[in-house]
């Protein structure tokens, strides 16, 4: 039985934001039974290498609260960022940035786990 082009269409969509929204890999530095401290690289990989442009260190707590601050040198001046979100079943979260000029903005959100 052969799919239909709008499904398909639509499917295609559906993987390619799944994709978009992809975390970055935390590489823990640090873990016990309370949480984790972790780096997050900003790495940019070329045809034969990979550049790293910053990175994110964060701590994360065992119920999905925690912290992060970070740099990303991958603009011509460098972005810097922090935020921090509460744990639980329903989780809020807030965050800024800035490269000190006219590139800011904050973000919030709230996760509701069932």
């Amino acid at each position: 039985m052969a799919m239909n082009k709008p499904i398909a269409t639509f499917l295609i969509l559906v993987a390619a934001c799944m994709a978009a929204h992809a975390e970055a890999p935390k590489v823990p530095l640090e873990s016990n039974d309370e949480g984790s401290i972790y780096v997050s690289p900003n790495v940019a990989p070329t045809e034969k290498s990979a550049t790293a442009n910053g990175a994110t260190l964060g701590v994360q707590n065992k119920d999905g609260s925690g912290a992060y601050g970070g740099v990303d040198t991958s603009a011509g001046r460098p972005s810097y960022s922090l935020g921090a979100s509460t744990g639980g079943d329903v989780s809020f979260s807030a965050g800024a940035h800035s490269d000190g000029k006219d590139n800011k903005g904050v973000k919030a959100g709230v996760t509701i786990r069932y």
